[in-house]
């Protein structure tokens, strides 16, 4: 896996060992980048459920003045602090080893810009994230939700959750959903 642009283009990033993670394929993370392109540079970045810390660090890359992992798992953690000193943006990241629902409540922003979600597929993380985003004051109208998710998973329940799908990109396995605060 690597940086795909910006200031740490080509640099090669760690990931952690066996299945309990799935790193974002270097061509889906480059869609994905190309489509919120304008929207990264200067932008707070929060990365859920961080793995290897790849999407926050490619923002970071493409010009996020700062970025926040939540990450629960220890091997994954330490690949983030290896990644981000690869890299060179510890200044620029706030790295906390949570649980994502109460590290959610460890940021203190006046507004996140993008949030990133890309929970393990077999729990059902994706409605109790999204919950605890709702009843967060940094999440606005104007926050940029992206959830990595199975093609299969419908997002209804997060209109009741105050949420709406703006847009939703499909690949072959998985998709990315847009979503923002009503």
């Amino acid at each position: 896996m690597r940086v795909i642009a910006g200031s740490a283009r080509r640099l090669k990033l760690i990931t952690p060992e066996g299945n309990d993670t799935r790193p974002t394929q270097d061509r889906i993370k480059e869609t994905l980048f190309n489509m919120i392109q304008l929207q990264v540079p200067g932008a707070v970045f929060i990365d859920l459920f961080s793995g290897s810390g790849g999407i926050g660090i490619e923002a970071l890359s493409r010009g996020a003045k700062k970025a926040y992992f939540i990450e629960n798992a220890a091997n994954a953690y330490k690949c983030i602090m290896t990644n981000l000193k690869t890299t060179h943006f510890e200044e620029l990241a706030t790295v906390i080893k949570q649980d994502v629902v109460i590290g959610l409540r460890n940021i203190h922003e006046d507004e996140a810009d993008i949030i990133f979600i890309d929970p393990p597929y077999h729990e059902d993380l994706y409605e109790r994230t999204l919950m605890q985003l709702a009843a967060m004051n940094y999440v606005t109208a104007n926050t940029m939700i992206i959830v990595e998710a199975p093609l299969e998973l419908d997002f209804s329940f997060a209109d009741e959750l105050g949420f709406e799908v703006r847009r939703e990109k499909e690949y072959k396995t998985n998709k990315h959903v847009f979503l923002y605060k009503k």
